[in-house]
């Protein structure tokens, strides 16, 4: 028969995996929120910027900031460029922004 007996010492095994996978779920939940974030910001300048040149200012945006926001996880989770560049491109937007 098969020993069932309990031991004192907890089961390690999979630790370095689940780890890992802990780690990719985190920085692909802070990818995709900021991903969101320049699309809010590009989705404002579609609609609030009286400018011919809102729509390469808007999927430029959202082009650049999706590639610094590669960038920041393949340096391992440094989210430094990527938030800079959405302050910037915010920054950019909310300068540019003329109400009716």
């Amino acid at each position: 028969m098969a020993d069932h007996g309990h031991s004192s010492q907890p089961a390690l095994t999979g630790m370095a995996a689940h780890q890992a996978t802990y780690d990719g779920f985190l920085k692909g939940s802070i990818a995709l929120g900021l991903v969101c974030l320049y699309v809010l910001v590009a989705l404002v300048t579609f609609r609030f910027m009286d400018n011919p040149m809102n729509l390469l200012v808007g999927f430029g945006g959202i082009i650049i900031g999706t590639i610094a926001t590669l960038i920041g996880v393949r340096a391992g989770g440094k989210w430094l460029l990527p938030v800079v560049v959405l302050v910037l491109y915010g920054l950019l937007v909310a300068n540019n922004i003329h109400m009716s």
